[in-house]
């Protein structure tokens, strides 16, 4: 079952609400699916920092330290 991630994100995008990743609150800076070429495996969450990753049941899979170059 898919995640309504709008509903979900959308209100971090449009107000100065942070996401808090180990006790530090951050930006976030964009939301999607993630796929394995064949079918949707979750979902990811970009902040200023971090990429987190969610299976399709909701459950936090693993944090990655992402660059800032790499957000643009």
């Amino acid at each position: 079952m898919y995640v309504n991630l709008d509903e979900r994100y959308l209100s971090y995008l449009q107000t100065d609400k942070k996401f808090v990743i180990d006790g530090v609150g951050e930006r976030v800076k964009s939301y999607g699916y993630h796929c394995d070429g064949n079918e949707i495996k979750g979902h990811y969450v970009i902040t200023e920092n971090h990429k987190l990753i969610y299976d399709l049941d909701n459950n936090f899979k693993k944090k990655e330290r992402v660059k800032e170059e790499s957000l643009t």
